[in-house]
C-alpha cells in the first residue's frame, strides 16, 4: 500500500522550490532589476555602509557576487552592494505603482490622491460598520510619532530583519 504525503507538505515543497529559483536568478553572473524608486548602492554588504551610488527604478544590473542576502552588483561604471530584497528578477513597471497611480508624487493629480476621501468611501465605511476608521487612523498616526527612524533601525538590527540579516 502506498503512503500518501501529508496534505500540508505540498505548500512547503512549492515555497522551497520558489526560493531556490529566486536565489538562482539572483546568483553571481546573473542579472537583476532595481525594484525601488531609488536604490542605494553601498560600499560594503551592510545596511550601515557608506553609499557608493544610487540607481533609479527598473535599472538592469549584473550580479557580480552574492554573500548571504547581499549582492554585489554593477550598472556600467557604478558598482556596489544591495540587499537582495531590493532587487527583482523581472523588470518592474516604471510608470505606475501597484495601485495604478503614477509612482512620482509630482505626477499624481489631486483628484487621484483624494479618491479615498470621496462620499463613496464614507458610504462603504458606513455599510461595513467602519465608523471608527478615522479615530483608528488618528490613533495609529499618533502612535507612529512615538517612534523615530533610529528606533526602527535599532529594532531591525536587534531582530535581524530586512537589510540587517
Amino acid at each position: 500500500m502506498k503512503s500518501r504525503p501529508a496534505p500540508l507538505l505540498w505548500p512547503a515543497v512549492l515555497l522551497s522550490a520558489l526560493a531556490v529559483s529566486v536565489e538562482a536568478a539572483l546568483a553571481a553572473g546573473g542579472s537583476a532589476y532595481t525594484k525601488r524608486f531609488k536604490t542605494v548602492l553601498l560600499a560594503e554588504p551592510s545596511p550601515l555602509a557608506a553609499p557608493a551610488g544610487e540607481l533609479a527604478l527598473g535599472r538592469k544590473l549584473t550580479v557580480r557576487e552574492a554573500r548571504g542576502s547581499w549582492l554585489l552588483v554593477s550598472d556600467g561604471p557604478a558598482t556596489g552592494w544591495v540587499f537582495a530584497g531590493n532587487l527583482s528578477e523581472t523588470k518592474p513597471e516604471e510608470t505606475k505603482g501597484a495601485d495604478g497611480l503614477p509612482l512620482a508624487a509630482s505626477q499624481t493629480t489631486a483628484t487621484a490622491a483624494a479618491r479615498p476621501l470621496t462620499p463613496a468611501a464614507a458610504d462603504y465605511a458606513e455599510r461595513r460598520n467602519l465608523g471608527s476608521a478615522r479615530e483608528d487612523l488618528d490613533w495609529l498616526l499618533a502612535e507612529c510619532k512615538a517612534f523615530t527612524p533610529a528606533d526602527v533601525t535599532a529594532f531591525l538590527q536587534a531582530q535581524k530583519k530586512g537589510e540587517h540579516q
